[in-house]
């Protein structure tokens, strides 16, 4: 699968076909991560058959919806688990920079009370400001001509 851009949440719900065995089928719910819906019903059926003697032929797929994010706009802290071997054998921690180059264990969103850097931690400020030192006007709310240079520090 090549994701061009972001991956989406998805939630797709599937089951065998009604036999007449069994009228009514188990539903099967998976959490899929895709660019796109199509691949999300594709990765369904990769995943199903592997755990379920179930293929596309044989089954139908009830629901494929996106997951929104219920505080899009909510900041959250996240807390990262990795495991990595070295030469002196295997090391755990949280956190770090080698979590680019080895795969995560655990990933959780912590509170803003178990948080311990520094660095997080001043952020966590209701109040907080950020300068704009450099703004430049926009195309919309620009003049077309006039006599002064543009001033974009302010």
């Amino acid at each position: 699968m090549k994701a061009s851009g972001t991956l989406r949440e998805y939630k797709v719900v599937g089951r065998c076909l009604p036999t007449p065995k069994c009228h009514t089928p188990p539903l099967y719910r998976m959490r899929i991560f895709a660019p796109n819906h199509i691949v999300a019903k594709s990765r369904f059926w990769y995943f199903v058959s592997q755990l379920k003697k179930m293929k596309k032929s044989s089954g139908e797929i009830v629901y494929c919806g996106q997951v929104f994010k219920k505080f899009p706009l909510r900041v959250k802290n996240f807390s990262i688990w990795l495991r990595y071997d070295s030469q002196s054998g295997t090391h755990s921690m949280r956190c770090h920079p080698v979590l680019l180059r080895h795969g995560a264990r655990h990933l959780e969103e912590i509170a803003v009370s178990k948080c311990c850097r520094l660095a997080v931690k001043q952020l966590h400020d209701s109040k907080i400001k950020f300068p704009l030192p450099h703004r430049v006007l926009r195309r919309q709310h620009k003049p077309r001509f006039t006599t002064k240079r543009p001033n974009t520090f302010f």
